[in-house]
């Protein structure tokens, strides 16, 4: 075992020094020098349209130097309202001429393709704000968590639930005792997407769309509409299903609120795991071994409405966590939050507030980019949410292990291994453990 530690570290400083996809990064010296906290940061963003319209939008009061989108159509709307950037198909070529002057990127492309173009921007001292789950396996995400921290990167998964003031209470209420020693938690995302059809026609790629950059690294499947530009959440080359897309927003929440790190057991249950393409629901149990209290923690996981709730005659809408704890529980949602049972706490005074609200969750990234506090969803904290997140579909398509996090050794369990580090299609190899 402390064989292959050693080995994942020195894999981390081989690709560091060969260079990432083995293109030349045309005398790129490194990050561009730091700016002033009254200076604006020259960005690029990779993935423009959809939710990266949206961050785009977030980080507009920066200089916005350069746009990366494989699809014409759907970056149109960010073309048209800044025509004077720069654009790009290939993140690579864009690197190559405008890396030098570049202090940081926004990544919002499909999950398959967060991690090469975040690992070749922190290769080059770019700060990265980049979308959940941050990659697509636990192999990739540990890597940037590592690499962000060893070259002081300031860096903001896009978990931006995280700044409303809800969320601040509920870490509040569960730090300060309200509810007593948490024992066990219940998360919970609804609805059925998952499972999508598959088509039989082969329409053809759209002349606005390069499809085989949007496929990038992943396993190529031919074009279709029903998983590019979006379905491709629901395709296990592609996204991570609806655990992936709501997991690290939710269990965002208990992470916070109980200072969790890794597991050390993790099994899932759900239907018959199909090669392709994600459930429509499952379930998954965690366990922490030790909490910010002290004691071991169960998290459990479900994509679906858990039973819980119809067991102790409590209310889904709204909510989408449920803490158990020796002296009361906590249900709470992103904008809700209620203390239970209700006569109990009738005369219950919230603990004074000691989070800081917000100056925005893009600003926080932007501000750390300019020497300020690291923003709160950086990988130090959001890697290993992440990971877990993403051992939650490993435990779901392979079987339960226990989880060996200094490894990422699955122990006893040689199935689930394989999908620790996934291979990558001819022309986007990385070096492998």
């Amino acid at each position: 075992m402390a064989s292959r530690n050693l080995n994942r570290r020195n894999t981390l400083k081989t690709l560091v020094a060969a260079g990432s996809l083995g293109y030349h990064a045309g005398g790129i010296s490194g990050v561009a020098k730091a700016v002033g906290p009254n200076e604006k940061l020259n960005l690029a963003c990779i993935g423009v349209g959809g939710r990266g319209a949206a961050n785009v939008s977030g980080v507009s009061s920066q200089n916005l130097v350069a746009f990366v989108d494989v699809d014409e159509s759907r970056a149109a709307g960010a073309y048209t309202k800044y025509p004077k950037t720069a654009r790009f198909k290939d993140f690579r070529v864009m690197f190559d001429q405008l890396g030098s002057k570049l202090d940081g990127v926004v990544i919002s492309t499909p999950d398959h393709a967060h991690f090469h173009p975040a690992y070749s921007a922190m290769q080059l001292g770019l700060h990265v704000y980049l979308e959940k789950p941050l990659a697509h396996n636990v192999w990739e995400t540990r890597t940037l968590t590592d690499l962000a921290k060893a070259k002081k990167l300031a860096t903001q998964l896009g978990a931006q639930r995280h700044a409303m003031d809800n969320m601040h209470r509920v870490v509040e209420l569960v730090q300060r005792g309200a509810i007593g020693d948490v024992s066990t938690v219940h998360c919970w995302v609804g609805g059925n997407r998952g499972m999508p059809s598959i088509a039989a026609d082969r329409p053809a790629v759209p002349a606005t769309l390069d499809y085989d950059l949007w496929v990038g690294p992943a396993k190529f499947r031919p074009y279709h509409p029903t998983h590019c530009p979006y379905g491709w959440r629901f395709w296990w080359d592609y996204g991570t299903g609806e655990t992936g897309n709501w997991g690290c927003h939710i269990l965002d929440i208990p992470y916070w609120a109980l200072g969790l790190r890794y597991p050390s057991q993790v099994d899932a249950t759900g239907p018959e795991v199909d090669e392709d393409r994600t459930p429509k629901s499952m379930k998954v149990t965690y366990k922490f071994d030790k909490t910010n209290q002290g004691n071991s923690v169960e998290l459990h996981w479900e994509h679906g409405v858990p039973a819980i709730l119809k067991e102790c005659g409590l209310s889904g809408k709204g909510n989408n966590t449920l803490f158990v704890g020796d002296k009361g529980m906590l249900l709470c949602g992103f904008g809700q939050r209620s203390l239970l049972p209700e006569s109990q706490y009738v005369n219950f005074k919230d603990p004074e507030r000691f989070i800081e609200d917000s100056p925005g969750f893009h600003q926080e990234w932007i501000s750390a980019c300019k020497g300020g506090p690291a923003a709160t969803c950086n990988f130090d904290y959001s890697g290993p949410l992440a990971e877990t997140v993403l051992l939650g579909n490993v435990a779901y398509r392979k079987g339960g292990f226990r989880w060996d996090s200094e490894q990422l050794l699955t122990m006893g369990n040689e199935q689930a291994q394989r999908l620790i580090q996934e291979p990558y299609r001819e022309g986007w190899e990385m070096a492998r453990t």
